[in-house]
């Protein structure tokens, strides 16, 4: 590309920066003063589209009227995102974040099928905006004068929000509230209301960043998901609650994109590179660098680093005998689903399924639970053993067996490389970390079409002649409860009781001598082997692999499965994921608006269970042992 191109190149990304800030810095301000890390505001900024679409179509004519639209559609969706907190996520500030994470993803699947309900399935493209039609030529290329608005439309928003927050009351309480809370509402303050209106202002940014976008791209029901990983990136690289940082950041990252299509397909000793690739995941390659030699973030502060205030979580005790009695019994009556395969002739595929997502869930929770590290990109591990036994299998010859053994120590060499820089940091850090690694995977098998088939995936992939019919079904059934066993004796090992002691207090492990990193780094690749494991099940339960398998989707339905079942119990992970899945096949079945009623489930029983529905249990039996103690200690 000649240099003129190179230069329009560097102005796209100059428009685009001007969204993806408007949208990030809600995203900053919404964390920097709740600590809420919103899974929900890729929908705020989906919604500012669809409903900028419906009033330009009526006030849109006139450039007044335009501008007008777009201002009134952000008002709107601020307004919702302050009903939203309030009748919400006023009722989980104190939750740990994880939870706030879950109530918020479950607020995604309500907001996509209310839009969908609403506005319909089909893309909608708003018109141009009047008076902006057209393009000028810059250096013998053209290029669009509404963009020309939106290189602007960035940093005039960043100076009024400089203004607000540094020359106003309400201003130097926000600030105040990212520093110290807690001292804010000592000194009188009402917490409350400065909450609600920096969600509002939050939500009003990420519409607005969705709404003047209305001209250049079409309301789809796909935004919400593709622009929050943007935004997280943004605003980790920036730094958790710096403005200024969000704006440089999105400068950096939208200028990296349009980096990449400006460089095109280069030919260089003899190897060709397709950097237009590399858009798909150049941000995350970016964040990562950040993360791994500045771990708080451009313009972040050390303090930032971890948010997590969730209280010392009580220790694991060994299972009593009634709950043993209990596991044989379910282990028994799954076993005995094949016998009843003419009466539920479903009942085996809903369990093969249950399962390894069990042991997804359980690999997950092996790392977030008694290791105390959030990951939002454990699905990696998970697609590797998938591919790695497809691969194994197809293109190497190998057999069913050594395929299944080599493919789980291909994932958790994958988790050792990406777990040595990961358990450096903590927190909301650790799991954007996790996420970068995750989408480079992604990216990797999604785009290297000759060796994994690319978007199309592989198939083919099935078992053995001696493992048709229900005999996988049992051996799938023996991997899992044997994986089960061992995770659970790992934590009631040396090697467990010092992994629970560096996540309740790294200073007093390390005092003890414990090596908290490398424990760190060890269950890290422990969860990786059994992820990647779960990942072998289901590529030759469903005889195929598919790069869907490991975007952040798949890793936040394990967050979900971990989270519904209880981060404190060892058999939450099994019941979140039998929870999850069944719901998840029920409301299929029964609505085409079923994502609207699965994450209003999600939020009855994070509202009611925020300890998870197993952790609930647990509580409630305690809580009746404790009575029954006390009853029988009472005098006659």
């Amino acid at each position: 590309m000649d240099l003129s191109g190179f230069i329009v190149q560097m102005l796209n990304g100059l428009a685009e920066a001007s969204s993806l800030f408007l949208v990030a810095a809600g995203l900053s301000l919404i964390f920097g003063v709740t600590r809420i890390v919103n899974f929900a505001h890729g929908s705020l900024y989906m919604l500012g589209i669809y409903v900028a679409f419906t009033i330009v179509q009526s006030f849109g004519g006139s450039p007044f009227g335009f501008w007008f639209s777009l201002i009134a559609a952000a008002l709107l969706v601020g307004a919702f995102g302050a009903l939203v907190e309030i009748i919400l996520l006023r009722r989980i500030y104190r939750a740990p974040e994880l939870f706030q994470l879950l109530a918020t993803f479950a607020l995604v699947l309500v907001i996509r099928d209310a839009t969908l309900f609403l506005w319909g399935p089909e893309d909608l493209l708003g018109p141009i905006a009047p008076g902006l039609d057209g393009s000028i030529m810059i250096l013998g290329n053209y290029f669009p004068k509404y963009d020309i608005v939106l290189i602007f439309i960035g940093p005039v928003v960043l100076g009024l929000l400089w203004l607000l927050l540094t020359r106003t009351r309400w201003g130097t309480l926000v600030r105040a509230a990212t520093q110290d809370r807690e001292m804010l509402g000592a000194l009188g303050v009402n917490q409350a209301w400065l909450f609600t209106a920096v969600f509002a202002l939050g939500s009003f940014l990420a519409a607005l960043g969705g709404a003047v976008q209305i001209p250049r791209l079409p309301a789809n029901l796909t935004l919400d998901l593709s622009v929050i990983g943007d935004a997280f990136v943004i605003v980790v690289v920036g730094g958790m609650g710096s403005i200024p940082g969000a704006y440089v950041a999105a400068l950096i990252i939208a200028e990296l994109k349009a980096l990449c299509i400006a460089l095109g397909t280069v030919s260089l000793f003899g190897l060709t590179f397709e950097f237009p690739k590399l858009t798909l995941v150049v941000e995350f390659i970016f964040m990562a660098l950040v993360l791994v030699f500045r771990p708080w973030g451009l313009f972040g502060t050390v303090s930032a680093v971890s948010r997590n205030s969730a209280p010392i979580e009580a220790p694991i005790r060994p299972a009593t005998m009634p709950f043993k009695v209990f596991i044989v019994v379910s282990v028994a009556a799954i076993a005995a689903l094949p016998l009843l395969s003419d009466i539920m002739p479903y009942a085996t595929v809903l369990a093969l399924d249950i399962m390894v997502a069990a042991l997804f869930a359980l690999s997950l929770h092996f790392m977030m639970g008694p290791g105390g590290m959030h990951s939002f990109g454990h699905a990696a591990y998970y697609g590797l053993g998938a591919y790695a036994a497809a691969l194994l299998l197809k293109t190497a010859a190998f057999s069913m067996g050594w395929s299944m053994a080599i493919a789980p120590i291909i994932a958790g060499f994958g988790a050792l490389i990406f777990g040595w820089f990961c358990v450096r940091l903590s927190g909301v850090y650790l799991a954007m970390l996790t996420l970068a690694f995750g989408q480079i995977v992604w990216s990797i098998i999604y785009q290297w079409d000759d060796f994994t088939g690319g978007s199309n995936g592989m198939i083919g992939i099935w078992p053995a002649e001696w493992l048709s019919g229900d005999a996988y079904y049992y051996f799938a059934l023996t991997v899992v409860v044997l994986s089960a066993v061992v995770l659970r004796r790992l934590l009631f090992s040396p090697f467990g009781y010092a992994l629970r002691a560096a996540r309740d207090s790294t200073l007093r492990a390390d005092a003890l001598g414990i090596d908290v990193k490398r424990v760190q780094w060890v269950a890290f690749v422990i969860a990786g082997v059994f992820a990647g494991l779960a990942g072998v099940l289901y590529v030759f339960s469903k005889g195929s692999a598919s790069p869907e398998i490991i975007w952040v989707g798949k890793s936040v339905d394990g967050l979900v499965m971990v989270l519904l079942g209880g981060i404190q119990t060892l058999i939450g992970p099994v019941v979140g994921a039998a929870t999850f899945s069944f719901l998840q096949d029920y409301f299929k079945g029964l609505t085409d608006y079923w994502l609207a009623m699965f994450g209003g489930v999600i939020l009855l029983i994070v509202l009611a269970f925020p300890q998870g529905i197993a952790g609930y249990v647990k509580e409630l039996f305690e809580y009746w042992g404790a009575k029954r103690a006390a009853r029988q200690e009472q005098p006659l």
